[in-house]
């Protein structure tokens, strides 16, 4: 198989197909930190302490507390995603840019819609 890559280009591929990984890595923490955050039941105990505001001032702030670290915790988690699939996205609009594309954490050519031949970034063969 011939080279596929221009060789004044290998330090870019090199570079951004380590920078496109950190970030997907990342990404997938951020991600998961969200689900647990939703995950949380933290809510439900807010609930009940609202059903309780009606008798004492101090339930009402205990729920709206609890509320509170709720949303707070899947707002912080959200937008920690967010900024980690932004830099994420960059790299792959970069890729996409130089004719590539990534599938999961692999690189191919744009033109091989049957994903049959991965690019190894690292190979120097790869290069021309």
């Amino acid at each position: 198989m011939e080279p596929s890559i221009a060789a004044q280009d290998k330090y870019d591929v090199q570079q951004n197909f380590r920078r496109f990984v950190k970030f997907d890595d990342n990404y997938r923490d951020h991600f998961e930190r969200l689900k647990e955050a939703k995950a949380s039941r933290v809510w439900i105990a807010g609930v009940i302490a609202l059903l309780f505001a009606f008798a004492s001032e101090f339930y009402l702030g205990a729920a709206a507390a609890l509320l509170v670290l709720y949303f707070y915790r899947i707002g912080m988690a959200w937008q920690a995603s967010f900024k980690a699939d932004e830099s994420r996205e960059e790299v792959i609009r970069w890729f996409h840019s130089k004719g590539f594309k990534l599938e999961g954490q692999i690189l191919y050519r744009s033109e091989d819609s049957a994903l049959e031949n991965p690019i190894d970034p690292f190979n120097d063969v790869n290069y021309s």
